[in-house]
């Protein structure tokens, strides 16, 4: 048995209260993920660069899009989630939550390394408040590490 349990079905959108919707990453957002990630990079930077030297500085947009081509095999193969905070049209990506198996950095009995960010105060609290429950009500996670 893998870290999710054998059926389990990857949510593939979202809703959530704020108006915003998650649904998992894909390569052809790279239009909408660049700008978002590179107007926003010394946030970003603040909060992952020691722990994921990302975004770099000088980040492409090729580069960009082969980074979500990896998540997006990642989601297909159930090995790690990268979902996207979007408006109602998909017009913008402004924010992302990361689901990640357990790692050495994990205290003993996680069942999950999870992240997000939000480029609004709105989205934000809406991620701070909606995130845990679905982890523990669709995920069926009782305990995860929040890192970075």
């Amino acid at each position: 048995m893998g870290w999710l349990p054998d059926g389990f079905q990857t949510p593939q959108r979202v809703d959530l209260p704020s108006g915003h919707h998650l649904r998992p990453i894909r390569a052809d957002d790279v239009d909408i993920d660049y700008p978002a990630v590179m107007n926003n990079r010394e946030k970003l930077w603040a909060k992952y660069g020691d722990a994921w030297g990302w975004p770099p500085a000088h980040m492409t947009h090729e580069g960009d899009r082969e980074d979500l081509k990896h998540h997006e095999d990642e989601i297909a193969a159930q090995i790690t989630f990268n979902y996207a905070a979007l408006n109602e049209d998909e017009s913008a990506l402004l924010g992302c939550v990361y689901i990640d198996p357990p790692d050495d950095r994990s205290p003993e009995g996680s069942g999950a390394v999870v992240s997000w960010w939000a480029l609004h105060p709105e989205l934000e609290k809406a991620l701070d408040d909606f995130v845990p429950r679905w982890l523990e009500d669709t995920w069926g996670f009782r305990s995860v590490h929040y890192f970075p």
